[in-house]
């Protein structure tokens, strides 16, 4: 986990073929948008929104992000339960070297490819996470 507030948990993802890849858990149950309130919705723009878009920004000089809320995987269960959570993928029109890695976003300016996938090991997810942690 990056960081948390009172509303949300940060965490970063394992899956980095978008170089800072989180996703943002609702820490409560929620199946809709429409039933955040209104301090739930202003914690995520001020406390999250703001907060990884600048420090991404600052630590691999992001282009800008794609944000997703879709739970549609949910609905593919004979049970759907969704959950209210984001997907949050710093985007680069320049590659990124980092940790004697490079990360690349050969999709830039076009919708972030779902097909595409990086995990990396536990110890580059660490030290991106450290990294990361620097700035927020």
């Amino acid at each position: 986990m990056l960081f948390e507030t009172k509303f949300w948990k940060v965490v970063l993802s394992d899956e980095q073929s978008y170089l800072g890849r989180c996703v943002i858990l609702f820490k409560r149950d929620c199946e809709e948008l429409s039933n955040l309130t209104s301090d739930e919705l202003l914690d995520f723009h001020e406390n999250i929104v703001k907060k990884l878009e600048s420090t991404f920004k600052k630590v691999f000089d992001a282009t800008m992000f794609n944000w997703t809320c879709l739970m549609n995987n949910a609905y593919q269960k004979e049970n759907p339960k969704p959950y209210v959570h984001w997907h949050f993928r710093p985007r680069y029109n320049h590659d990124v070297k980092f940790a004697g890695e490079e990360f690349q976003d050969p999709d830039f300016a076009h919708h972030y490819n779902r097909e595409r996938k990086n995990f990396v090991s536990k110890e580059l997810l660490k030290k991106i996470s450290d990294e990361v942690k620097k700035y927020l």
